[in-house]
């Protein structure tokens, strides 16, 4: 008998995700495992594996369709049942094979003209104002400019009837049956938000606004920090980054702390043995946090690789579930840009998340002797719920000795 293969739960919290390629034709014979599809979420580009061995007999979910999750996506025989009636089966089973999606109609937009003077759009306005001498606030006349409005066409209700800021507010919710023409310039774009960032727009507002954080500012002296880096490049094809060494500092510093290696939820902390951090990577449609498992136990070059290779398919929006989830930490970066300091959202539902500017040459005391050092400003947010300020000071004590020392960050 055909079987019904249904939209899988890609990501935790996900209702819904887009059918972006089949990777094997109808009629081809699968493993379990094996990769058939391409789903694209808010996060991500995720594939969804075969769940039988068997034969793809037909697709359900047409290339570009968005599949609820537990909606048929495609139908399962064996190699015995090549003659079933699969229309037959679908009626019996009261599915209706969607039709593919259609191309949405580009959006009309009206022509510039070639004096590249605005382009005219016209609403409703009430009735033209009269009177010789226009009487408005301000805020009402700056409001009307904002939204291409002729002050005179606008009923004042002030003293005098002088125009206030609630008279612009009701006149651009309102409509009558006269036109007036509004100004916009032509050079202006509407670019519409993707579903990643939705989502980015989503989380961090929701991190920003529910978990209480705090923050915590230190400066890491990293001579001997950019010294190991030289050396180790210097005699390895691997070139490790600064990013490496404070991502494998990190994980050092969860071994010092370990009691700030945790993520809060409702019914109790949650504390990790092994230290899964992620890295922020800026992609085109957004900000990805793929996660390095088990840094406590990779090398400073499996470090390397495997960030530059997670990095790389975030890039290609090619990263699987797995590696864009869990994890109790975060690395943002901003050194490359030139940032000096800065200060980040926490990355839900993380803990904390430290976020790293640009090593500079600064005088600094050593010894009562003033001297010029390479330094490096953190700033650490923390969710106040899962850890206190004591601890979260205790943990970036332990990442700048760490820093500071950084043959311990190779140990």
């Amino acid at each position: 008998m055909p079987i019904i293969m249904r939209m899988p739960e890609v990501l935790a919290n996900v209702t819904e995700a887009i059918l972006t390629s089949w990777m094997v034709p109808e009629g081809t014979a699968v493993t379990e495992g094996q990769p058939i599809a391409e789903v694209e979420t808010e996060k991500a580009l995720v594939e969804v594996t075969s769940e039988m061995n068997g034969v793809l007999a037909r697709y359900l979910a047409p290339v570009g369709s968005t599949a609820q999750i537990g909606a048929p996506i495609a139908i399962f025989i064996t190699q015995d049942e090549k003659g079933v009636d699969l229309d037959a089966f679908l009626a019996q089973e009261s599915i209706t094979q969607p039709a593919a999606p259609a191309t949405a109609p580009a959006p009309e937009i009206p022509a510039t003209k070639s004096n590249n003077e605005p382009v005219e759009t016209a609403i409703e306005v009430p009735r033209e104002r009269t009177s010789e001498r226009l009487f408005a606030s301000p805020l009402a006349r700056k409001l009307a400019k904002s939204h291409g409005l002729d002050p005179e066409l606008i009923t004042g209700t002030g003293p005098d009837g002088r125009i206030v800021r609630g008279d612009v507010e009701k006149f651009v919710a309102s409509s009558g049956d006269k036109t007036v023409t509004v100004q916009a310039p032509a050079s202006n774009e509407a670019i519409p938000h993707s579903r990643m960032r939705k989502a980015i727009a989503r989380r961090l507002t929701e991190s920003k606004s529910t978990v209480p954080h705090f923050y915590l500012n230190a400066e890491c002296n990293v001579d001997l920090l950019l010294e190991l880096r030289r050396q180790l490049n210097q005699w390895s094809s691997t070139k490790v980054s600064i990013n490496d060494l404070i991502v494998k500092a990190s994980a050092a510093a969860f071994g010092d702390v370990p009691d700030a290696n945790v993520i809060w939820t409702d019914k109790e902390l949650l504390r990790f043995a092994d230290s899964d951090i992620s890295i922020a990577v800026t992609t085109e449609k957004g900000l990805v946090t793929p996660v390095l498992r088990g840094v406590n136990k990779m090398s400073i070059f499996e470090v390397n690789q495997t960030a530059l290779d997670l990095a790389t398919r975030a890039r290609q929006g090619r990263l699987k579930q797995h590696e864009i989830e869990g994890g109790s930490f975060s690395v943002t970066n901003l050194g490359m840009f030139g940032v000096q300091s800065f200060s980040a959202i926490i990355n839900p539902p993380q803990s904390a998340i430290l976020a790293v500017g640009a090593a500079k040459p600064k005088a600094i005391v050593v010894d009562g002797q003033i001297k010029i050092a390479n330094t490096l400003e953190l700033t650490l947010s923390v969710d106040h719920r899962a850890i206190d300020g004591a601890l979260a000071a205790q943990w970036l004590s332990a990442f700048c000795k760490r820093i500071e020392e950084p043959m311990w960050v190779l140990v």
